[in-house]
């Protein structure tokens, strides 16, 4: 169920309806992403089934032995591709490392791109064949989902439908599978020690698929944490601080959290799988002049996507 603060829209009224139909999507998303900077998403056109499917390899990676899934651990791609285990990520500004680990699948480029060199193949799980067909069908269609969105929040902004197509052809998007782990003794951690700590998302939106748990919560302009209560089959959709950059917070990134559960959940996991959605890394991220004026002066300093993100990943810890 959504929350009177986060809308839930119907895509398919978006992909698959009038020009009136697609104008309304695009001022309700506007809407929401000026306002709370969450929404969450039906009729996306992701299965139960591949959801379900998806979860259950997520769920097969983790349960693998540590010596497996660290073969698979390269700190030299910061984060980025194949698994990074338990106490390397840290909320900007925290100083306790998230309770969780986590395997990211990268951009395939298949079309003789230049930007191919930019990007590291992706780690092919040996052990478990199934995962990297499922996480690759669950990346295309997200992505797919993604680039719609994104023509909808152009149409709000009043820029071309197919401004952003040209930045996020074979971006930098990551598909990451979280595990957030049991707790055998939560009496021991540390007083700050959370699933995942207060902090916004790098990239322009993020499209969240079937989380298996409660546990997130959003800021809201009165400063109150609000649970995001989602359907499984649902997606919830953010914005990331690249979005809100290019708009001089227009947009809202806005900040967002994984909270513990009650004690006696604690020894339980909760996994889940949020794509997001980058750019390519010669995006320019300069503020748009129609998101200029004296009530709105400009907030950021002019930076491409790539130096964007170099910065954030050391900020959290992920890259040195």
């Amino acid at each position: 169920m959504s929350t009177p603060y986060i809308p839930c829209l119907d895509l398919g009224t978006y992909i698959n309806g009038n020009e009136e139909q697609r104008k309304k999507f695009s001022d309700e998303l506007g809407r929401a992403f000026n306002d709370s900077g969450f929404v969450t998403i039906t009729n996306h056109g992701v299965s139960q089934e591949l959801i379900d499917q998806l979860y259950a390899n997520i769920k097969g990676v983790f349960a693998l032995p540590v010596a497996t899934k660290r073969k698979y651990e390269k700190p030299e791609l910061a984060g980025q591709r194949g698994y990074t285990s338990a106490g390397k990520e840290t909320a900007k500004g925290a100083k306790t490392a998230d309770l969780k680990e986590f395997w990211q699948i990268g951009n395939e480029v298949s079309d003789g791109d230049p930007i191919k060199s930019e990007y590291p193949d992706n780690e092919v799980l040996e052990e478990i064949p199934a995962f990297n067909l499922v996480t690759r069908e669950i990346y295309q269609k997200l992505e797919e989902n993604g680039k719609h969105l994104l023509r909808a929040i152009a149409t709000y902004l009043e820029l071309p439908i197919d401004y952003f197509d040209k930045h996020v052809h074979n971006g930098n998007s990551i598909l990451r599978g979280i595990h957030y782990f049991p707790i055998e003794s939560p009496e021991e951690l540390p007083d700050d020690a959370v699933r995942a700590g207060a902090h916004e998302d790098i990239n322009l939106i993020t499209l969240l698929i079937g989380a298996s748990a409660d546990g997130l919560e959003v800021l809201t302009r009165s400063n109150e944490w609000l649970p995001i209560k989602a359907h499984h089959t649902d997606i919830v959709v953010n914005v990331g601080d690249m979005l809100q950059r290019l708009t001089n917070n227009k947009l809202k990134s806005t900040t967002h959290r994984v909270v513990n559960p009650p004690v006696e959940l604690m020894k339980t996991s909760r996994f889940s799988v949020p794509f997001f959605l980058h750019p390519r890394s010669d995006m320019d991220l300069t503020s748009l002049p129609s998101t200029i004026d004296d009530e709105h002066p400009k907030a950021y300093t002019d930076m491409t996507a790539g130096e964007y993100l170099d910065e954030r990943l050391r900020e959290i810890g992920l890259k040195k």
